[in-house]
């Protein structure tokens, strides 16, 4: 069983830290990336973590991610509410899927309220900051097990 987890990250996310850290927290995503990896290392996952400011490149290493049959976390950041694109992509995805916010997206404004998304993941977590990242990380591994177990 494939035991890969691509953990993409989307716009301006690589500002995390110091990009409305009352929104988003102190956290950075090195720190992020950093505690996801060892975690996965614990969890016997193989972590790929991306980020990027461009919904092509995001399409891309989703269709990668399926082409590879690997579990999929994704914080689509401001893509969440318009990209067709990266619904569409998602849409591939046949391995677990969860949807990731730091933010507690129903709680804010009407613009960020609504992720298009959500109706395609397996789960979604937010509003538990970088918290949400090991959470995550740890549904995948509840999710490939049950998969595994089913077969």
């Amino acid at each position: 069983m494939n035991r890969t987890v691509f953990i993409l990250n989307g716009p301006n996310l690589n500002l995390l830290g110091r990009r409305e850290p009352h929104i988003y927290g102190y956290t950075t995503l090195d720190q992020i990336r950093e505690s996801s990896e060892q975690l996965a290392d614990e969890l016997d996952l193989v972590c790929d973590f991306r980020q990027t400011n461009h919904e092509g490149v995001m399409v891309d290493w989703i269709q990668e991610a399926f082409q590879q049959g690997a579990a999929l976390i994704i914080n689509p950041a401001g893509l969440s509410f318009n990209s067709i694109p990266v619904l569409d992509a998602l849409k591939l995805i046949n391995a677990p899927l969860v949807e990731l916010h730091l933010s507690n997206i129903h709680a804010r404004d009407e613009l960020h309220r609504h992720s298009i998304m959500s109706g395609v993941v397996d789960s979604v977590i937010c509003g538990m900051g970088a918290d949400g990242y090991p959470l995550a990380i740890r549904a995948i591994n509840d999710l490939l097990r049950k998969q595994a177990a089913a077969t």
